[in-house]
């Protein structure tokens, strides 16, 4: 039997705050009060001082409430009836759904021992051109999506749900408008993509807690998939909303702010989160892809800054489309190199003449002539807007391959290219034809 308290010493927002002895950091517990009863999580630690994160928000708990400590860290139900599934941010059903029970598993542990991992070998293929072509997405990697207030960062997470060939979906969603969280229940219906997935879903208008709690029951659910020996890709978004909701709870708890009043750890929380990224040596694996949004378009706020130091590489969502230059995935060259031989000389070259083409568009907009070369660097540049950094183009890796050789050979002489005479004989179009004469 665990020991019940009954009195509450002060209540600040929605931490309670009580003595209590023989209590851990991150147990459950139970507040019962005249307005029902509610789970609560030990945030902080101080001798016999206790303070509580009330998920249900404290309204309505007044100081003869009695808290009874279930003695063990949050805890979430796993099992394969999880899929199709929609849950809140504190893992209670949301589509009305029975609650799965079979097995329930610790949120909020460890990462995998490295002696476990393995180095990451093969392709995650999204069927996105600027993500598969030019920062291909590895098994295993852990990457940001950086975007802006207003650009369409779920709509693209929700095309990957669709398309990633993965065994296992887990998104999480932190601080969603629930027209977003309608968006990705409906489009993961429609398109027959919920049956591999589970949503774990926090709205702007649920407990802050739960806030915190998405990531960690996410990553939780998707290792016991991947030691089931699932490809498993964890969806997040967005991680700015999760550290935001960090920063309410240490200013309740009125610590000593750091860098934008963010609390102190804020690194180290988002490293405990994103280093679960992992492929097993026996099992699955885990790939975590997570959007960052940034206020102001600042890449120096305190969340993607120390996002950066994170992970391996990032997506940047510029203008409606990833960005070739400062986009960038640092483990592609663990796998590009054993997809086709010729993708990572059209990878190098497509984007080395894009650069090229920016730079024309710069001397146009200052009223400098225009070269034949010039000319040819537009008309290249703007089919490489339209049909490959578009988000709504849809072709396999091969596909889009071949597309980089027809596009390249309808702007350019082989010539121009400077890719090697080997190449141009075995995939520029029309070069394997024979000379009739």
């Amino acid at each position: 039997m665990h020991k019940i308290y009954h009195r509450v010493d002060t209540i600040h927002g929605n931490v309670i705050n009580l003595r209590a002895e023989g209590i851990r950091y991150r147990d459950l517990a139970e507040v019962v009060s005249r307005g029902g009863s509610s789970l609560a999580q030990v945030i902080r630690l101080r001798d016999e001082h206790v303070s509580l994160q009330v998920f249900s928000g404290a309204r309505g708990v007044a100081t003869d409430a009695r808290v009874r400590f279930l003695g063990h860290p949050m805890q979430v139900p796993f099992s394969d009836a999880l899929l199709g599934r929609i849950f809140t941010g504190g893992a209670q059903p949301r589509d009305k759904g029975p609650l799965p029970r079979e097995r329930m598993v610790p949120i909020g542990g460890p990462p995998v021992n490295p002696a476990k991992r393995i180095i990451p070998s093969k392709m995650v293929r999204t069927g996105i051109p600027m993500i598969d072509v030019f920062n291909t997405l590895v098994e295993s990697q852990k990457l940001p999506i950086f975007a802006r207030a207003g650009e369409p960062y779920n709509p693209l997470l929700a095309r990957i749900a669709l398309q990633a060939e993965v065994d296992v979906i887990i998104l999480g969603g932190m601080g969603l408008k629930h027209d977003d969280y309608l968006f990705f229940r409906d489009t993961l219906e429609a398109q027959g993509a919920l049956s591999r997935s589970v949503m774990y879903v926090h709205t702007a208008s649920d407990p802050v807690v739960e806030c915190l709690m998405v990531p960690d029951i996410s990553l939780a659910v998707a290792e016991e998939f991947a030691l089931a020996g699932k490809r498993v890709l964890v969806l997040l978004t967005d991680m700015t909303n999760f550290a935001d909701a960090m920063k309410e709870i240490a200013i309740t708890m009125e610590q000593i702010p750091s860098n934008r009043g963010y609390p102190g750890d804020l690194y180290s929380q988002l490293a405990a989160r994103y280093e679960k990224a992992v492929d097993f040596d026996t099992a699955g694996s885990i790939t975590v892809l997570a959007v960052t949004s940034m206020p102001g378009d600042d890449v120096t706020h305190p969340v993607p800054d120390n996002t950066g130091y994170i992970t391996e590489g990032q997506f940047y969502l510029r203008d409606g489309h990833i960005e070739p230059f400062g986009s960038l995935s640092r483990l592609k060259q663990q796998v590009n190199g054993k997809t086709r031989e010729d993708h990572r000389t059209i990878m190098n070259t497509m984007i080395q003449l894009f650069a090229g083409y920016r730079e024309t568009l710069e001397k146009q907009a200052m009223g400098f002539r225009m070269s034949d070369w010039d000319r040819k660097l537009l008309k290249y540049g703007r089919r490489f807007e339209r049909e490959m950094m578009d988000l709504s183009v849809n072709i396999a890796l091969e596909q889009a391959l071949d597309l980089g050789w027809e596009i390249l050979a309808d702007c350019f002489d082989p010539m121009e290219t400077g890719i090697h005479t080997k190449l141009i004989k075995q995939f520029w179009p029309g070069a394997g034809q024979s000379n009739p004469g």
